[in-house]
């Protein structure tokens, strides 16, 4: 997430907040950051939101995710949230 400049913008219980700065090097062929980076933060703050919910000596892998994006990534900043939708013992779904 360094790469990207992503910071943490918020973290609650079950959820967690991420922001990216809009940077050129970013950008795909029309000038919108890539999908590629707007999937990676929001895989990332998906996993840190279900972290919130495990123990401490926990760690998280994506077992399969979706996205469909719906316009184009156009902004200063982008904040990318992630939500935990149902909590389980081996497996936590999220909703970014």
């Amino acid at each position: 997430m360094a790469t990207l400049g992503v910071s943490l913008h918020s973290v609650v219980a079950g959820e967690v907040q991420l922001e990216v700065p809009f940077r050129d090097d970013l950008t795909q062929q029309h000038g919108f950051i890539h999908a590629g980076v707007v999937t990676a933060v929001l895989d990332s703050a998906c996993g840190f939101a279900a972290l919130t919910t495990m123990s401490a000596e926990s760690a998280v892998v994506s077992a399969g995710f979706s996205v469909n994006l719906l316009s184009p990534a156009i902004g200063e900043r982008f904040v990318a949230t992630g939500r935990v939708v149902k909590g389980g013992r081996t497996l936590v779904v999220c909703d970014g």
